[in-house]
């Protein structure tokens, strides 16, 4: 038994009520091919489409959209991750602000599992030919 390492109660290793929220990660810095300085990149104009979307839209939502830096998945286009406690996590490319409604769609699907995996034929199409990754859930410490 390693004694070096720092005690940690049981209690500690439970999420607490902010970290249970499914995530739709949306990476700001794709610039999906364009060049240039003084533009707004794809992917924040993806971001901010998505925000906006889901501010119009009635009805609490089961998952939240978080900005990132960089998904590193820079060669397929604006990228977003999708992440959940014990959920498979997904990772996928060739998005843009066209597909707001299918990333919001998929989304809440995503969100209404307890494991992350939607039936293949109720995931949106973007879903379905764009994810790049998927990742196991982590384990559950004991």
């Amino acid at each position: 038994m390693d004694r070096s390492a720092p005690v940690v109660s049981i209690e500690d290793l439970k999420p607490d009520i902010g970290d249970a929220a499914v995530t739709l990660h949306v990476c700001v810095t794709c610039r999906a091919g364009e060049e240039g300085e003084d533009i707004v990149r794809p992917g924040r104009r993806l971001h901010d489409a998505l925000v906006e979307a889901l501010r119009r839209e009635d009805g609490p939502r089961d998952f939240r959209i978080v900005e990132v830096e960089c998904l590193s998945n820079c060669n397929r286009g604006c990228s977003a991750a999708l992440t959940g406690p014990g959920r498979w996590s997904y990772i996928y490319g060739d998005l843009n602000e066209s597909s707001v409604d299918d990333l919001l769609t998929g989304a809440a699907r995503y969100a209404a599992t307890a494991d992350g995996l939607v039936p293949w034929r109720e995931r949106p199409m973007i879903f379905r030919k764009g994810v790049i990754a998927r990742v196991p859930p982590s384990a559950t410490p004991v």
